[in-house]
């Protein structure tokens, strides 16, 4: 049997796979291999996820994860995983942008990018990742983010870019301060997932003109500072994974248009192309 891992910081979902179907789902709270140790991976797979596929006999694991971008990272993931299914055959680790390309293209070229909290993209020539634009994190890049929508509008919000009305509404409907933020932003941890809880306020009042041309001028800059650095851009298929790209698709096509990009596929988890690539492929 195969155990797939679409691991995110927040939540971890593990699907197991025999001839090819899902025979058991399991969700477990989220890791990065970038920030945990070995330890703490270990024993949140034992605590979490062994309880949940006892008496399933897996002898393959593909694990993709947030965090995964060094070859001592991911032996880390590795032996985390290899002790507690000792018998398994293949433990496969490799980065979520990875699971992107594969659940979006499976063995096709192409643009493979994600845009949740934070954004990502690559060129996949349907076997391996060739190239990559680094994202930065949300205070040099991830353009087009859920952190970085967050990040634009409370800055348009206290420096008063925004109609008055918007900017009373949006700090009544959050019951925030500015204190508040800079203090939620500058000196508490998860500076990026608290800016990206705000962006739904955009997507909420996306009928304010104001609001739509924020958003669009966000991922006009995700278009031009990453996709338009890969060779052939306009001749191939720019397809996405995220939360934030499902739930503005419409926007996102919209803001590649005038730019000749054109946006295909964009679906919100990569798991089901994961499991599709994986039971023709192995």
């Amino acid at each position: 049997m195969i155990l797939i891992a679409d691991c995110g910081s927040t939540k971890v979902d593990w699907c197991v796979l025999s001839e090819g179907k899902v025979v058991k789902q399991v969700f477990t709270t989220g890791m990065n291999a970038l920030l945990m140790t070995e330890d703490e991976m270990a024993a949140r797979i034992g605590d979490e996820l062994m309880p949940g596929i006892e008496g399933y006999p897996i002898d393959t694991v593909y694990y993709y994860g947030a965090g995964c971008i060094s070859e001592e990272v991911c032996g880390g993931v590795r032996r985390a995983i290899a002790r507690h299914i000792p018998d398994t055959k293949k433990i496969d680790v490799n980065s979520d942008l990875l699971a992107a390309a594969r659940a979006l293209f499976g063995t096709e070229a192409g643009i493979a990018c994600i845009m949740g909290t934070g954004s990502n993209s690559c060129y996949y020539d349907g076997r391996a990742i060739v190239d990559n634009v680094s994202p930065l994190g949300y205070i040099l890049g991830d353009e087009g983010s859920g952190a970085v929508l967050g990040k634009i509008l409370v800055g348009d919000v206290l420096k008063e870019q925004l109609p008055k009305a918007l900017c009373e509404k949006f700090l009544d409907e959050y019951k925030l301060t500015r204190l508040d933020i800079i203090r939620r932003v500058y000196k508490e941890p998860g500076g990026n997932r608290f800016l990206a809880s705000l962006s739904p306020f955009l997507i909420n009042n996306i009928e304010e003109p104001a609001i739509k041309q924020l958003v669009i001028n966000a991922f006009t800059a995700f278009f031009v500072r990453n996709i338009q650095h890969y060779e052939g851009y306009k001749k191939l298929n720019v397809n996405f994974v995220g939360s934030v790209a499902y739930y503005y698709a419409d926007l996102l096509r919209e803001a590649a248009e005038p730019l000749g990009i054109t946006v295909g596929n964009i679906i919100k988890s990569p798991m089901e192309g994961l499991v599709e690539y994986h039971a023709v492929n192995g």
